[in-house]
């Protein structure tokens, strides 16, 4: 089975590779096309529109930044669902809304075409090891089909049910690690004021009932001071925004997450749409005058 990849953004490069380290054949396209040289350089293929790709393989993988992005992709004159056959598969690996995934599903299945929605969590360096969680939504025969596409991708691999749901988890799975984000900056600056060594304060933590995967990977950023987590400020605004959304359609008043939400607005306006989302911590440094930094932390996760 021959797939096809659109989207070589820093999750998207990195799964792709894992596709063709399992032997299977890749094609690709990017708005960029030096985002993909590396992945030339494995035994990719390049093609220079998502149609042109389309026709060429039997499964369209898109990881783009907004559900606007996915929509252009797939539905525009020259994009995916103009060159892929009948009986052919798109898998969204984007982050969207129930309500959009579905909509577009609903185009390709006019053609005879079948939607999974496989978005991931973990992070961009689980991403580059293969080790990523893939959340599935969709037809249990379509999941069984790219199973092993899937598994190429990533590490644990969870089947939520129909499509839709997996949109939720991933949305959830977010809104949790944005508010431990913000806990963790406040939980090091409390450290920090209190006169405390903040390398032994990261590992007293991680070791505590009050630990977290967040404490545990981007507090590590923060305490070096690159707060280089591949993630933008434009990205986790969306992220909550959908978040909030749910709240309002299920009835659950989102506190935290509404307050979170809008901490992040305020980072974004702060430091841009494209500064990494780490760097709300450095909201609390900025407004205290004090940088919160350990020696011994790496600037990048490996």
């Amino acid at each position: 089975m021959k797939y096809g990849y659109i989207g070589l953004g820093n999750l998207g490069k990195h799964l792709a590779a894992s596709l063709r380290r399992a032997g299977l054949t890749v094609v690709v396209n990017d708005l960029h096309r030096e985002a993909a040289q590396s992945l030339l350089d494995a035994g990719c293929i390049w093609v220079h529109s998502p149609r042109a790709l389309a026709e060429q393989v039997d499964c369209v993988i898109t990881c783009l930044p907004s559900p606007a992005a996915s929509n252009a992709v797939l539905t525009g004159p020259d994009g995916v669902l103009q060159g892929l056959r009948k009986g052919g598969t798109w898998i969204e690996m984007s982050t969207t809304d129930e309500r959009e995934i579905k909509r577009v599903a609903a185009i390709a299945a006019e053609r005879g075409i079948s939607t999974l929605e496989c978005p991931v969590t973990g992070g961009v360096h689980l991403a580059a090891a293969g080790k990523i969680t893939v959340l599935v939504g969709g037809e249990q025969p379509v999941f069984e089909q790219h199973r092993e596409a899937l598994q190429a991708m990533g590490g644990q691999i969870f089947y939520m049910g129909e499509l839709g749901k997996a949109s939720v988890i991933k949305v959830i799975t977010n809104m949790l690690a944005f508010i431990h984000l913000v806990a963790a900056g406040e939980a090091l600056m409390l450290a920090k004021r209190g006169g405390l060594d903040l390398a032994q304060v990261f590992h007293a933590i991680k070791a505590s009932s009050g630990t977290s995967f967040v404490h545990e990977t981007e507090s590590q950023l923060v305490l070096n001071g690159s707060y280089n987590i591949n993630f933008t400020m434009d990205l986790a605004c969306k992220d909550l925004g959908f978040a909030y959304e749910y709240g309002r359609k299920f009835g659950v008043p989102l506190e935290l997450a509404g307050l979170t939400e809008q901490i992040f607005r305020r980072g974004r306006s702060q430091y841009g749409g494209e500064a990494q989302s780490t760097q709300i911590v450095k909201l609390l440094e900025d407004a205290l005058g004090t940088d919160l930094r350990a020696p011994g932390f790496p600037d990048e996760l490996k």
